[in-house]
């Protein structure tokens, strides 16, 4: 037996899931890993922290202990699979890292240089840099001899076309790294393994539009298993907009926060990046379930800007697809919200879009109108996955 442990830190949450993995079989394949148990650490750095293990799809009797931050996280849950018998067949640690930078476009064997090198980016991933790397420090700590794989949200987008990757700076630039990186790379690489399961007489060819819409929101066009596109860039806060980031706005807008409204760098970036999105067009909240059971105008145009925003970028994608043969929506809200797929889905009837309502309603997993000319789906994502499949091929024999 040899076991995988994935980690999936986020500024507030810690997820872990560790893998039974056959890294002598067809790493491609779904059932290359399985789960032993997976689990969360929400709520640190509040007061509203817990945490949760689920084993074979039911919560277990046993958790690590609370913790109210990431060191302490890592350190409970160590403890507690020292305790389970688990670090015993324990063959690497796989983590989700938000930003690769120019520096690597696929899964890699960390050693100090390249933990270096990650840190250096992390101004370019605030909300979740300094959080993918602080379990690895830990772990380094814990237990230094044991391989850690990191696996990119930006390695998924890196054979997009030129075009598609630059901004309309001096051309010097792009080559010191001032590029698209598009980011969600991890969940929609899952997707895109998944799709000739889910969909019937697949054609690899087919041109997928993927909405992964969760807390952080993003889409992504593929073609043939490659990304063409996508609607974040440099950072995560660019594109779509978000729980608490504004998405693309007027870079001159930015400008003039700094030189006329006094505002300095660090406040700028408090309001891009934690006081917009669907938190500041509502004044609500940032969560979409809480703004769906609200009666106030402003969380109803909060998801109105949200779903116009999603359905506008599909648009552009489609320009960049040449068409679009399917949509996916994924993550949290993409496979809960009815009313957010609802909307999108009409907005692009131009497309030949057409929502069967109830296949809708009761969230089957295609929920177009037989008479579409778009088919579309919703498929759960799972990053953890994704990193134990990649951490499985890199510990493989040779």
């Amino acid at each position: 037996m040899a076991n995988i442990l994935v980690i999936n830190s986020g500024s507030s949450s810690l997820k872990f899931a560790l893998f039974d993995a056959d890294i002598q079989c067809d790493h491609d394949e779904m059932d290359a890993v399985s789960y032993v148990f997976r689990g969360q650490f929400s709520g640190l750095g509040t007061e509203r922290y817990e945490v949760t293990v689920e084993t074979a799809g039911v919560t277990a009797t046993s958790s690590p202990a609370e913790a109210n931050d990431h060191q302490t996280a890592i350190l409970s849950l160590l403890n507690w699979l020292e305790h389970q018998g688990a670090l015993t067949d324990l063959v690497a640690v796989g983590h989700r890292v938000v930003h690769g930078g120019m520096h690597f476009d696929q899964a890699t064997c960390l050693d100090e240089h390249k933990i270096a090198l990650l840190e250096a980016l992390t101004s370019l991933a605030p909300l979740h840099q300094p959080y993918s790397l602080a379990p690895i420090r830990a772990l380094q700590m814990r237990l230094p001899d044991m391989p850690q794989i990191a696996c990119f949200d930006t390695a998924f987008h890196t054979q997009q076309p030129r075009q598609a990757r630059q901004f309309a700076l001096p051309y010097p630039m792009y080559d010191r790294g001032f590029q698209r990186y598009g980011f969600h790379g991890l969940s929609y690489d899952y997707i895109c393994r998944c799709l000739p399961v889910v969909i019937p007489h697949y054609d690899p060819q087919s041109r997928v539009i993927v909405a992964h819409l969760g807390n952080g929101a993003s889409l992504c066009a593929i073609k043939a298993g490659q990304s063409v596109a996508s609607t974040m860039g440099f950072t995560a806060l660019e594109g779509l907009p978000m729980g608490t980031r504004s998405g693309a706005i007027d870079a001159g807008l930015v400008l003039h926060l700094i030189a006329e409204e006094g505002m300095t760098v660090e406040e700028v970036t408090a309001l891009l990046y934690k006081e917009s999105g669907l938190l500041g067009l509502s004044g609500i909240s940032s969560d979409m379930k809480t703004l769906l059971r609200s009666d106030k105008p402003r969380a109803q145009q909060a998801i109105t800007h949200y779903c116009y925003r999603i359905a506008r970028e599909i648009g552009s994608l489609s320009a960049a697809l040449g068409g679009v043969d399917h949509l996916v929506f994924t993550a949290g809200v993409g496979e809960h919200a009815v009313p957010v797929r609802d909307n999108v889905v009409r907005q692009c009837g131009w497309l030949g879009m057409m929502i069967d309502d109830v296949a809708n309603q009761s969230h089957q997993t295609c929920i177009s109108s037989p008479k579409s000319e778009v088919d579309v789906w919703i498929i759960p994502t799972d990053e953890e996955r994704v990193i134990a499949m990649d951490c499985a091929a890199f510990i493989a024999p040779r």
